[in-house]
């Protein structure tokens, strides 16, 4: 399977493309094929102007070049993953003017469906399970990208993957503690991949 790997983290030293590397591990080890799609290294632009805005009326209209460039993109790919860090119990806002400007219109929408077989949603919180489940968060993440996305542009396999506690859980103040937190966040990433 031919997966596209979009991250939206504006450091590559970060966890989020610590975990990504880990990811893309799992995938070349289950014999798939994989690109990397670093929206800040390629300036993607994630505010959306009236040349993407959707054209109910025209299914045939002709996108900017960024986005038609991204559609082409997807087309070349069977599967998408996104990774990106939990921003106020969402994605970043780089990433939803990515899915605002290239989930379009006669592309993902209205007259045709996006050209995906599945989509996973890497989200990496900085919350506990226990701090998300007692709010509900998850449960919103969870909808809002399954079902307000996912379901929406013709994707029915998709699912939100929580890696939680990423800037190490309560009460982990021994380094041996935090190491192996982190040993095993980066083993869920691995995991994710090599179950995809």
């Amino acid at each position: 399977m031919k997966t596209l790997v979009v991250v939206s983290h504006p450091r590559t030293d970060s966890l989020t493309w610590s975990l990504t590397k880990k990811l893309t591990e799992g995938l070349i080890n289950t014999g798939h094929e994989y690109e990397i799609l670093d929206l800040y290294a390629e300036k993607f632009n994630p505010l959306l102007f009236p040349a993407d805005e959707p054209d109910f009326g025209n299914p045939d209209k002709v996108y900017s070049d960024e986005v038609q460039r991204e559609m082409e993109r997807i087309r070349n790919h069977d599967a998408i993953i996104f990774v990106f860090p939990v921003w106020w119990h969402s994605t970043p806002a780089i990433l939803k003017g990515y899915i605002d400007r290239v989930f379009n219109s006669g592309f993902a929408y209205g007259t045709s469906k996006l050209p995906i077989e599945k989509i996973r949603w890497v989200a990496i919180a900085a919350d506990s399970r226990y701090g998300f489940k007692k709010r509900g968060y998850q449960l919103m993440m969870e909808h809002h990208l399954n079902v307000g996305i996912a379901d929406y542009v013709g994707v029915r396999d998709s699912e939100v993957c929580f890696l939680y506690d990423s800037m190490g859980a309560e009460g982990m103040v021994h380094e041996v503690a935090l190491k192996a937190h982190f040993e095993q966040l980066h083993l869920q990433a691995y995991q994710i991949g090599k179950n995809f």
